[in-house]
């Protein structure tokens, strides 16, 4: 058993060697210490205000450089797309920004946008999965050509929402044709009038040659907050279903994203060698220099050049420089247009 003294040594010992560092602080040491604890606030001071200074340096060249980027947009883009159609399919909301500049960066390049159409979460939802498959019944006989017997709910409503927008009527090359105008009514209505599978911005007369599918981007977490989910296997699914759709039923279609990420659509395709060798696309349409890609990459695609562009791994910068050849209109797309067809 440890003695009573013994307790009140350490006491005695803890208080002295307390009133030695009071003693110590407040006499010969209270200078040395003021000194350095104010040369450290000075020095981080210091610190600060030097990086706060690189930080704006930085953002200011960012600036310029985006600027810069943005006034050579046009000149990029001359002609890439002359005299061709595009039709716009989101994949959900985008946010209007995006949507605005794409199709400035579309209009830049020669080309014409015949369509905005968005999908609603209808596409996708598994509680109307039964309407959805009892609405393909209904459309099949419009479809030509009609997709594989065993492709699925999602393969069948994609080609049906992709024919709609580029078939065109065979005597008159300029129009939908009826079946086409058919399927997008169908596919813009539903049972109760209230919740249909896509919506469409204004009347869509025009066929498309080629398609842009706008992806929905991520929602970057806030500090702290939860990120977004990932979207689920289903609804990456029917997303793919249609870029695929697109590119095989026209001259040529891409896949336009946001940033990379885990969950971004992109990344998706990227991680499926089939997809990747099929379908082009390019990320980061948030920022100026993902709009530019846009319809430079469509341009390539539609010239027979898949790629991936972006600044991410499997990505290159900028697409390739392409020269399409004129646009000849006599009849509709024909079936076999395919993957890179040319108009």
């Amino acid at each position: 058993m440890i003695d009573f003294r013994y307790h009140i040594v350490s006491l005695i010992s803890v208080f002295l060697a307390l009133a030695v560092g009071i003693a110590l602080g407040a006499g010969p040491l209270k200078e040395t210490i003021g000194d350095t604890l104010t040369g450290q606030v000075e020095q981080l001071r210091a610190e600060k205000d030097a990086l706060r200074t690189e930080l704006d340096t930085s953002s200011g060249a960012l600036k310029d450089s985006e600027a810069y980027i943005d006034a050579a947009g046009p000149q990029l883009l001359n002609g890439a797309l002359a005299g061709r159609r595009v039709a716009i399919i989101a994949l959900g909301d985008v946010p209007e920004h995006t949507r605005t500049a794409l199709d400035q960066r579309l209009d830049q390049s020669g080309a014409t946008v015949t369509a905005h159409v968005t999908l609603t979460d209808m596409w996708t939802d598994p509680d109307v999965r039964t309407f959805r498959q009892a609405l393909v019944g209904y459309l099949s006989p419009y479809l030509d050509p009609a997709p594989p017997a065993d492709a699925g709910v999602e393969a069948d409503l994609a080609s049906a929402l992709v024919q709609s927008l580029v078939t065109a009527d065979p005597a008159n090359p300029d129009v939908l044709s009826n079946d086409a105008g058919t399927l997008l009514d169908a596919l813009s209505s539903s049972e109760n009038k209230d919740a249909p599978l896509v919506t469409v911005t204004d009347d869509v007369t025009m066929p498309a040659d080629a398609i842009v599918v706008l992806a929905v981007p991520l929602e970057p977490a806030a500090a702290g907050a939860t990120p977004s989910p990932e979207p689920a296997a289903s609804v990456v699914t029917a997303q793919l279903a249609v870029v695929s759709a697109a590119q095989h039923l026209s001259t040529g279609a891409m896949l336009a994203d946001g940033p990379r990420g885990k969950g971004a659509l992109t990344d998706a395709v990227l991680a499926d060698g089939d997809l990747a060798g099929a379908i082009t696309t390019v990320s980061g349409t948030d920022v100026v220099t993902g709009q530019i890609n846009v319809p430079l990459a469509l341009a390539n695609r539609i010239g027979g050049v898949n790629g991936h562009y972006g600044f991410g791994d499997g990505e290159t910068p900028l697409p390739p420089a392409v020269e399409l050849p004129p646009v000849s209109r006599t009849a509709s797309v024909p079936e076999d247009a395919g993957v890179g067809a040319a108009p």
